[in-house]
């Protein structure tokens, strides 16, 4: 759960090799779907799958890849 309200939220899209601009709090998810990211520090991709339209997730994501993920509208809540 956020600690505290996203200042600067700003829209992803996700690409195979190129890292997130800045590091967000939480993923929002608008059109739900499959989300393949790394986290911060991670030494593998980790997939979410059927994350609801709506969604937050909960991460502080490094990369969100294009390959495999099928949701879109994501913002990232930085």
């Amino acid at each position: 759960m956020l600690a505290a309200p996203s200042r600067a939220p700003f829209a992803v899209t996700p690409h195979d090799t190129n890292e997130l601009t800045t590091i967000p709090k939480a993923l929002y998810v608008g059109t739900g779907g499959t989300v393949i990211l790394r986290g911060v520090g991670g030494a593998a991709d980790v997939t979410f799958k059927n994350v609801a339209n709506g969604q937050v997730i909960d991460v502080r994501a490094q990369y969100v890849r294009a390959t495999g993920t099928t949701a879109a509208d994501i913002v990232a809540l930085a």
